[in-house]
């Protein structure tokens, strides 16, 4: 393999997105809350314990949601933490394990407030108390919304894991179907209906759908960029769009990447015209409509700055990164054994980034 095939070359896809880069101002404060909260579950062993603190989830949260009150960003970061915890646990467990996890976390939502059984999974508790603590402060319609699309994530999380036993690799189309659920974009959408009644018919109206699903593909490309170097090093690459492209259109991997990149522009084109078509249901509602748009607008903007700004996928190499756009490709790192403590090697890839 020649030099050029050894780096990557990721393009800057938000220099022409015209939401700005916000953070709560609430982040410190709230972070070291949850941060403590999280600990308290001794969810991983020491070692990915600190790996995990690297991917700095609540600063994703501050990212996706710079307006939201402290409650509501609270519930956020939790949120973040839930989906981190729920990949760490599931993305290296065959389907049916899989499966059993997923039943275990559904049940914890339905069930906010039921002791959960002695000896049970940890993802249990984990997703109970945040949905306890999210129920206290938001509106019904959101939690409704939450759960619905939180189902589907799980579903999909499920069928990737049957993807994974079977090393099968989808063609594109099947694939963007999978990955609009796995990217988890829908459920961290009703973060911003917590303090609305945004009724169901303006939600599932056509354009607004349509809306949601074009900032869904701007945050899936955006992450599958991003987070192909590290997947590709663990033997997890399959699950992303990159390597889907490659394998369909028969291209390398920077090719891949410029594919990629062009699709994501003709989908923020999509969602920019879009807006113009969004329907007037009354003034009230207007304003909720608007500040929701611009609420879900904001996380393409969040997950691209996070990836850069966190040690999730470049080590503390990521502002750098960000500024050369060059990334050396990653040797191959041994899966290890599945089990609650020995997930893939996490900790081992963290201290190669760096």
């Amino acid at each position: 393999m020649d030099d050029r095939a050894r780096i990557m070359y990721l393009p800057d896809t938000m220099t022409n997105w015209p939401w700005p880069r916000s953070i709560n101002p609430h982040f410190e404060a709230v972070k070291l809350e949850v941060d403590a909260s999280f600990r308290d579950f001794k969810a991983l062993s020491p070692k990915s314990q600190e790996a995990f603190d690297k991917c700095d989830s609540a600063r994703l949260a501050a990212l996706a949601f710079p307006n939201a009150p402290r409650e509501h960003l609270r519930i956020g970061c939790d949120l973040m933490n839930v989906y981190f915890i729920v990949d760490e646990y599931t993305d290296i467990e065959n389907a049916a394990v899989t499966k059993e996890m997923v039943d275990i976390v559904l049940d914890a939502l339905h069930n906010p407030h039921k002791v959960r059984p002695e000896g049970e999974c940890i993802l249990g508790e984990i997703v109970r108390q945040f949905w306890a603590r999210a129920i206290q402060s938001a509106s019904p319609p959101s939690q409704r919304h939450f759960l619905d699309n939180y189902a589907a994530y799980l579903r999909a999380v499920v069928v990737e894991a049957q993807d994974r036993d079977e090393a099968h690799c989808r063609r594109i189309d099947d694939y963007l179907k999978l990955r609009r659920d796995t990217v988890a974009a829908k459920p961290a959408f009703a973060i911003y209906e917590m303090g609305m009644n945004l009724p169901d018919e303006v939600l599932n109206h056509p354009v607004i759908v349509e809306l949601a699903e074009c900032i869904t593909d701007l945050m899936l490309i955006d992450n599958d960029m991003t987070s192909y170097n590290r997947e590709q090093a663990t033997g997890d690459e399959n699950h992303n769009l990159i390597t889907v492209v490659m394998f369909e259109h028969d291209l390398d991997l920077n090719s891949a990447i410029s594919w990629a990149a062009r699709y994501h522009n003709d989908v923020e084109k999509k969602f920019i015209d879009g807006l113009a078509k969004v329907p007037l249901w009354g003034p009230s509602t207007d304003v909720l409509v608007k500040e929701y748009l611009d609420g879900i607008a904001n996380w393409a903007r969040a997950i691209h700055c996070w990836s850069y700004e966190s040690q999730r996928y470049f080590g503390t190499r990521g502002l750098e990164i960000q500024q050369t756009r060059l990334v050396p490709l990653l040797p191959k790192i041994i899966r290890q054994a599945a089990s609650a403590e020995a997930k893939v090697n996490i900790a081992d890839l963290t201290l190669i980034l760096e």
